[in-house]
């Protein structure tokens, strides 16, 4: 992985390969560039494709824990599209990655962007009286507060808690049954720095972002999966009324990681997406 040095001295680690109109994947909370690797991979015949390890994600040496704010990673984000002197980008982003994209607009604006993707995501995390829409459709502060509590005493454990006691019928049987895949996540999220990534959480839900949807003046394609463990279907049908120029894709039979469950699918969408920009 490539290097840059953020202004706040902590190593910005990603991959960038290829040419041509720049595409920039973040992906989601715990996860990493490897989520992405595919896809770019995949697009970077034709474009210049960039997917990093966020901070305080991956196996890296996390930042001190004041900086595990999402305003510091959508100041990541700028200062490496600064450093690459790019413009017309195109960000593709997944759960926080979406976040990350949102705030990005909200300090920065569009003048860099030339369009966004949104997998699965909603703009405020945690409901109340007004807000249905966030985790489970039930998911306020003392809900949030409880699970980050849960994190402190078992970071892996908590996180794959949050994914099978969801709106998935199907991950909640694979947890009560320890299934591989679990097993594996368990394993993986072992490995994970929890101090900083329960940081980045309680900043991620702090955040309300439908007061920025209605600006972003730029075509922005979305991807849902109808089975995810956290939204329902009204939480893209919400999010596309407020958009200015949406496309959306809800795939059958899809997750919360709609683009891993119909990878072909998802690469065709986004590859004819980009074309029409």
């Amino acid at each position: 992985m490539e290097t840059l040095l953020s202004s706040d001295q902590h190593p910005i680690r990603y991959l960038d390969m290829g040419r041509g109109q720049a595409v920039i994947f973040l992906h989601g909370w715990t996860s990493g560039a490897r989520e992405w690797l595919p896809f770019a991979t995949e697009l970077s015949d034709r474009h210049r494709t960039l997917c990093w390890d966020a901070r305080g994600h991956g196996r890296h040496t996390p930042p001190p824990l004041e900086q595990m704010h999402i305003k510091r990673l959508a100041d990541d984000l700028e200062q490496l599209l600064n450093h690459h002197r790019i413009q017309d980008a195109v960000l593709v982003g997944h759960s926080m990655g979406a976040l990350i994209s949102w705030e990005y607009i909200r300090h920065y604006g569009l003048e860099r962007l030339a369009g966004l993707c949104i997998v699965d995501q909603s703009p405020k995390l945690l409901t109340d009286t007004d807000w249905p829409l966030g985790v489970y459709g039930d998911f306020d502060h003392a809900r949030n507060q409880a699970f980050l509590r849960r994190l402190d005493e078992d970071f892996a454990e908590g996180v794959l808690e949050l994914a099978a006691n969801g709106l998935n019928l199907r991950s909640r049987d694979n947890y009560a049954q320890n299934s591989r895949g679990f097993q594996q996540m368990r394993e993986y999220l072992g490995q994970l720095h929890a101090p900083a990534l329960t940081r980045c959480w309680d900043s991620l839900t702090q955040q309300d972002y439908r007061d920025i949807l209605p600006l972003i003046d730029r075509p922005t394609l979305m991807i849902y999966g109808d089975s995810s463990q956290f939204y329902n279907r009204e939480v893209p049908e919400w999010v596309e009324a407020a958009l200015p120029c949406p496309e959306l894709h809800v795939y059958r039979q899809a997750d919360h990681s709609p683009h891993l469950w119909h990878k072909e699918q998802f690469a065709r969408h986004l590859r004819h997406w980009i074309g029409k920009l």
